[in-house]
């Protein structure tokens, strides 16, 4: 798949970290990784992503999982459902544990995967990881909403 799961499902959508649309945005990226255990986005950081010289806010890496996590989840859901699109989305909580600095000179892979799912929703753990050292974990609990909330359909 050239195109990721955002560009596929969600084109219009603006949301600062995974939103297509969004100009200004991080344009989080997620892709389904082969064997389908769970999903992969590369970023490459700029200098206006960071906390400090040379390494990465908390904020952006926190932000980075949290949307990438939400779209693994949208994606295990839709799969499950065995629907053509996947759900609304949104997360109910999640948790960011940053063991080491990131360093923003290089690009930062994050992988994820659900440990726990029902029809409505999964809880998915994430790592970032640079230059092969795990520097972030993530965990997370993400739901599909129903029709009148404010979130339905934003994508």
């Amino acid at each position: 798949m050239d195109r990721s799961l955002q560009e596929t499902y969600a084109p219009a959508n603006a949301c600062f970290g995974c939103g297509p649309a969004n100009p200004k945005g991080l344009r989080v990226r997620s892709f389904v990784e082969e064997g389908g255990a769970g999903t992969v986005c590369r970023f490459t950081p700029s200098p206006h992503h960071e906390a400090f010289p040379g390494m990465l806010s908390g904020g952006i890496l926190g932000t980075l999982l949290d949307c990438h996590m939400n779209w693994t989840a949208a994606w295990h859901l839709m799969n499950r459902a065995g629907a053509d699109s996947p759900p609304c989305t949104v997360t109910a909580e999640y948790t960011v544990t940053l063991l080491a600095p990131t360093p923003s000179t290089s690009p930062v892979t994050v992988r994820a995967w659900v440990v726990d799912a029902t029809d409505r929703r999964a809880t998915v753990e994430g790592v970032v990881e640079s230059d092969g050292v795990v520097t972030v974990r993530g965990r997370g609990t993400f739901v599909a909403v129903k029709e009148g909330h404010p979130a339905w359909h934003r994508w």
